[in-house]
């Protein structure tokens, strides 16, 4: 047998299903001899109750929707398993969506799940996204969201974000510090706010120590994998005044250019230094191991469910939202000289 339903249990009991369904709820309009030939059929059956159905009959589905633009990561990985330790003990189910860093992708995934009726909405938007439009209609709908990681500029929306500028800064004035003077940045994808303030923090750390900005030496990647950032390290590398770092807008891009480094006869840190950002796990195993910039990545997610919850806990309440900014910390290690 498939699925057993109400109409079933009804049709072997020879009642309405309306008869089933309020004796499933312990309705006072049915009898006790009936409740109990219904409970005993159903658990006969092993009848399950179609939670979605209910829920969307009570226009609520105790389920909430994130929204990442890629999970091979451990960022977007630890963010998903923070949030479902967040909600573990509460009602509300997590539904999982990949944008796969594709701006229509994301769209059709707000469509969906305001379809679905969630309750709330947690997203980092991908790196196409420079139209908020999406967010904003949800909204309207009366369905809260948070915005984490990646900012969205001109949404009035509750926001956990990162201080990617004093990350890049800090890392970027380490290098400077320890000896370098000609540094390179292998940024992001132009539209990610987290590429446009690392990139700043590069920028503004050159500046304050009055160290000559060169337009060859910024390379702008496609994505965040390690695939992104072969092409560009390479094109760094044979450069005839070769760069002396490299600040790269995360791990994936900084283990690329080791590689390419490696590879090329380019020996880490003595005449290359080479610092990341995100402090992913597999950082400390590569050889050499990466310097980076460490984010609190559990916390994140972890404050932007309770913030989620918060809104959904407390309807009536008024609105307002929170802009949350995590500071981050410089991990050195060997692919970087010391001071």
């Amino acid at each position: 047998m498939g699925r057993i339903t109400i109409t079933d249990i009804a049709n072997k009991l020879k009642v309405a299903p309306s008869t089933v369904s309020r004796a499933l709820n312990n309705h006072t309009s049915i009898s006790e001899k009936t409740k109990k030939d219904v409970i005993s059929l159903a658990e006969k059956l092993n009848y399950q109750p179609n939670i979605m159905a209910i829920n969307l009959l009570r226009r609520k589905s105790n389920t909430i929707g994130v929204i990442v633009p890629q999970i091979t990561s451990h960022f977007y990985s630890a963010i998903i398993t923070s949030i479902q330790d967040v909600l573990s003990n509460t009602p509300f189910n997590l539904m999982v969506c990949i944008s796969n860093e594709s701006f229509e992708e994301e769209v059709v995934l707000i469509q969906k799940l305001e379809k679905l009726q969630v309750d709330g909405v947690l997203v980092s938007t991908s790196s196409e996204t420079k139209n908020f439009d999406h967010l904003k209609k949800l909204q309207k709908k009366g369905i809260p969201i948070v915005i984490f990681d990646r900012d969205c500029p001109g949404v009035k929306a509750d926001k956990v974000l990162v201080d990617d500028y004093s990350g890049a800064f800090e890392a970027v004035e380490f290098l400077i510090q320890s000896g370098c003077k000609k540094i390179a940045h292998l940024g992001g994808p132009h539209n990610s706010s987290t590429s446009k303030h690392r990139l700043k923090g590069y920028l503004d750390a050159l500046k304050k120590h009055k160290i000559p900005i060169k337009k060859e030496y910024i390379r702008h990647v496609s994505g965040f994998t390690s695939k992104s950032g072969i092409k560009a390290s390479k094109d760094l590398l044979k450069l005839k005044n070769t760069p002396d770092a490299i600040f790269a807008v995360n791990d994936n891009i900084a283990i690329a250019a080791i590689n390419v480094a490696k590879k090329m006869n380019v020996k880490i840190p003595k005449e290359l230094s080479i610092v990341g950002f995100n402090d992913d796990p597999h950082s400390s195993f590569v050889s050499p191991s990466l310097s980076t910039v460490l984010q609190p990545v559990f916390s994140i997610g972890m404050l932007s469910a309770r913030i989620l919850l918060h809104h959904l806990k407390d309807v009536d309440a008024k609105i307002e939202f929170r802009h949350e900014v995590f500071k981050t910390e410089l991990i050195t290690r060997e692919s970087s000289k010391f001071l």
